[in-house]
């Protein structure tokens, strides 16, 4: 059973962020994202060279200053240089819900430039730690066809499996879990919206199953609410996937300042 170092720290989701001090914490998949889930993962899009587009949705009434402007809604969008590959914030413009959390990250990816729609998507709530996504994206970056598959499932599996993730007893090669059953991952039924260009997906009827696509969630305690939710649809190339769950599965430390309340007394830390 995992236990923090210092059980008496003040470190957590009301403390404000201004000289709060920073901690290692682990493991990873329970360490939240820090409440910068969006300026850790646009800073590695940046890096990558992604350009970035920001809509602003608004109402502005006669005889009104522009200060006083309503913002309704924005997205921000980045785009990939050669354009086969996307990335959405739409957490401020309204997200449908994964495991009753809202959408915070939409990253996709098309075969060519001459289709408009996406081969694939994939989808991350908040509180998924944004190191997770950022080697996703980094991953993403460096294939020259993002929607090719170099592996198989088996790939996802030993990602976590190599970090001291267990099988799944029922469904040894379709799910794992870490020790402590809290986190989870599995190649499944799609929940519903999730973008995929597999016609299978979009000819399913309510009554049958469709194309399986990778899940990953955290479960603080049986029957809690989620921490985190993460959807892949059918179509993303497993060793994709397998990046993200070697990521999210890793034994490394992550610098956080603020804690979930949900899981900060599992967690392990130590002062950075």
């Amino acid at each position: 059973m995992e236990a923090p170092l210092y059980p008496d720290s003040p470190l957590g989701p009301s403390t404000p962020r201004g000289g709060q001090p920073a901690f290692w914490v682990g493991p990873r998949h329970l360490a939240g994202d820090d409440r910068r889930l969006y300026d850790r993962v646009a800073d590695t899009l940046a890096g990558l060279g992604w350009m970035s587009l920001t809509i602003v949705r608004g109402r502005h009434e006669l005889d009104e200053a522009p200060e006083d402007r309503q913002v309704l809604r924005s997205t921000v969008l980045h785009i990939s240089p050669d354009t086969l590959r996307w990335a959405q914030w739409s957490l401020a413009d309204e997200p449908f819900h994964l495991g009753d959390l809202p959408i915070a990250w939409q990253i996709s990816a098309r075969t060519d430039t001459s289709s408009p729609l996406a081969a694939w998507s994939s989808y991350f709530t908040t509180d998924v730690p944004g190191e997770a996504v950022a080697d996703y994206l980094v991953a993403l970056e460096a294939r020259d066809q993002p929607a090719v598959p170099f592996a198989g499932p088996e790939a996802v599996l030993d990602a976590v499996v190599a970090h001291g993730w267990l099988r799944d007893i029922d469904q040894p090669h379709a799910g794992a879990t870490d020790p402590t059953f809290t986190s989870h991952i599995s190649l499944g039924e799609v929940p519903p919206l999730i973008q995929d260009a597999d016609p299978r997906a979009l000819t399913t009827e309510a009554d049958e199953v469709g194309p399986a696509g990778w899940q990953a969630w955290a479960e603080p305690a049986l029957g809690a609410p989620c921490l985190w939710a993460a959807s892949f649809s059918a179509s993303v190339p497993h060793d994709l996937v397998a990046v993200f769950a070697a990521s999210l599965s890793s034994t490394a430390p992550v610098l956080r300042r603020v804690l979930p309340e949900a899981t900060r007394e599992r967690l392990l830390r130590a002062p950075a």
